[in-house]
């Protein structure tokens, strides 16, 4: 059987930064063929960045991810790389007027492209097929399908080319391989990360190599973008489901494997609806294969903890900033923020700002100053006190809107030294707490950035602890004071507050949110499970009420099924509530007026 060593490149790329990305294409490349690479593959629209949105709509942007394709081939045969396969994704246009059939695509609309590059030159093109509208996606609304898959020989070995989606649809790309004989199926990924995606890919492609009878590389992208985090992992599985490569997750890497695959079949130049573009018939010489990597997937909160500092430092680096400012409580939430940005940015290019009122607690003052010390992040101290009471005295507020004037004037102070020092502000609020609207508006909730948007109160603990035993392990103070960790959750608002004064514990509040959030699942369904009906009612309508506030939030890294924001799309205004099974019940005190403007 012929061998073919196949080098993934799971690379970090920029979306708009074309000249950069080429760049980064050229270095991997360069490794890639020090290490011997027959065929070198790069992630979907590794060219343009992912995901592009509506610049695909902009024929600028289309004509130079074209011009850079063809630039970047030349450049490739000028570094000595020629006659190596390169497969590149980049976004391109629909040659054709129809699609087979008769159905009329006007010609020159957007198109996610692969280009197989070779002695200089762009020797074939592939269109996806399959573009994903759901969740976090919204292709089929930019880019025009492709009709035909693409073998191209390499070495006396039949290579098909598909991109992302085409793996995830039954028949399709996957079904034409293996009815045209490939030997390799070579797909090009963007999949953003979230929790436990790792094993739904890995069982994907074992499932997909065995319809198409030959092993896949499957070499994804890595890095964050926005509300995305791209987690590398990539893979070469063989059609008996065994994994021959793993890459690692949350960096960059070149994986190499070498393979032997099954020889390229006579058949013609065209069959059905595949392009064959043959490369190179003769086979390589025969050689001693190199181990190849076999990375173990990290374990869930470890996963989760690399997912939010890859998303933070790439945000960070990719919009400019140099430095982030977090407000520091002395809670949890803003320990968790601060330690991530510490690990993500390092202790230099992070300023802690602790904004003590009158009725901020001396242990929430000394944990904040406790925090400081640990991680090493410069720590300054502005009391607020005096400033809300100057308000108060020129505008009298007095109850739920008196305590939410102090945080207004927290969220004002920590944008005026962002604004005037040049960081980034980074949010603290958690998952749980912009579920139900517990975050005020212009207040704890200003920033440039949520690190936790999508991280629920549970696992900002478990987050917290694991950090925590992480650097134990390695003889290295705990970054996040234990006291933090395990006092009562509170705003500090008013004399004696918890969370728990107006919310269900935490246990019970986060696995009502899974269900309703990401499960979108009804009242009747919780209730059947066990749920207390007077509880879910509350949630659910504290859940419904804060969408406006949700809309206004940062954006965050999006570590879950269903993140507020991209992937969770309702109304702000509508009367639609589920439906009450059985007797009405009277609303809790959790959900009435007063509390919702408590949490306004």
């Amino acid at each position: 059987m012929p061998q073919l060593r196949v080098a993934m490149a799971q690379v970090d790329t920029t979306v708009g930064d074309l000249e950069g990305n080429v760049r980064a294409v050229r270095e991997w490349a360069r490794r890639a063929a020090r290490e011997g690479a027959h065929l070198a593959l790069f992630p979907e629209t590794a060219v343009t960045g992912y995901p592009v949105e509506d610049l695909a709509l902009r024929r600028s942007f289309v004509d130079a991810s074209k011009r850079a394709v063809g630039r970047l081939a030349g450049e490739l045969a000028d570094d000595g790389l020629g006659e190596m396969v390169v497969v590149v994704g980049y976004v391109d246009r629909a040659e054709h007027d129809t699609r087979p059939g008769g159905v009329g695509r006007p010609r020159g609309l957007p198109q996610n492209c692969a280009a197989v590059l070779h002695r200089g030159r762009v020797v074939a093109r592939y269109a996806k097929h399959h573009l994903p509208n759901y969740g976090v996606f919204d292709e089929y609304r930019i880019f025009v399908p492709g009709d035909d898959l693409l073998v191209v020989r390499v070495r006396g070995v039949d290579v098909a080319v598909a991109i992302c989606e085409d793996l995830w649809q039954d028949g399709g790309p996957v079904q034409t391989a293996g009815d045209a004989g490939a030997g390799l199926l070579a797909v090009l990924n963007a999949s953003p990360y979230e929790r436990n995606k790792d094993d739904v890919r890995l069982e994907l492609v074992g499932r997909r190599a065995a319809e198409a009878g030959c092993p896949i590389a499957y070499v994804n992208a890595v890095g964050g973008q926005d509300e995305l985090v791209f987690d590398g992992d990539s893979l070469v599985v063989d059609a008996e489901r065994r994994v021959l490569a793993r890459g690692p997750q949350f960096g960059e890497a070149l994986v190499v494997a070498d393979l032997e695959l099954a020889a390229a079949d006579t058949s013609p130049d065209w069959v059905g609806e595949v392009q064959r573009v043959t490369i190179s018939d003769q086979p390589v010489p025969a050689y001693e294969p190199l181990p190849a990597p076999l990375h173990e997937p990290l374990p869930d909160v470890a996963d989760v903890h690399a997912a939010l500092v890859l998303g933070l430092r790439d945000y960070v680096r990719k919009n400019g900033f140099r430095s982030v400012v977090v407000a520091v409580s002395g809670g949890i939430d803003s320990a968790l923020v601060a330690s991530l940005a510490c690990d993500a940015i390092g202790a230099q290019h992070v300023v802690g700002i602790s904004l003590p009122s009158g009725y901020s607690s001396q242990h929430s003052r000394d944990d904040a100053a406790e925090l400081a010390r640990r991680c090493g992040f410069e720590y300054r101290q502005y009391p607020i006190a005096p400033m809300v009471d100057a308000f108060l005295a020129t505008v009298p507020l007095a109850g739920v809107a008196e305590e939410n004037l102090q945080a207004r004037v927290r969220g004002t102070t920590l944008m005026g030294l962002a604004n005037q020092e040049g960081h980034l502000a980074l949010a603290t609020s958690n998952k749980s707490e912009l579920a139900v609207g517990y975050s005020t508006l212009y207040g704890d909730s200003v920033g440039g950035y949520a690190p936790l948007k999508d991280v629920p109160k549970t696992l900002v603990w478990a987050l917290s602890r694991w950090r925590n035993e992480q650097a134990a392990a390695r003889g290295e103070q705990p970054p996040i004071p234990e006291s933090t960790i395990t006092k009562p959750p509170s705003a500090e608002l008013r004399p004696g507050q918890t969370d728990q004064d107006s919310l269900p514990p935490y246990e019970v509040l986060d696995a009502i949110l899974e269900d309703y959030v990401e499960g979108d699942r009804g009242r009747a369904e919780m209730l059947a499970d066990g749920f207390d009906a007077e509880v879910v009612d509350a949630v659910l309508t504290l859940v419904d009420r804060a969408e406006w506030k949700r809309r206004q939030f940062a954006p965050g890294p999006k570590i879950s099924y269903k993140a507020f924001g991209r992937d969770r799309r309702l109304p702000i205004s509508s009367r639609w509530r589920e439906p009450t099974v059985g007797p009405a019940l009277a609303p809790p005190v959790v959900a009435s007026e007063a509390a919702r403007e408590a949490l306004a």
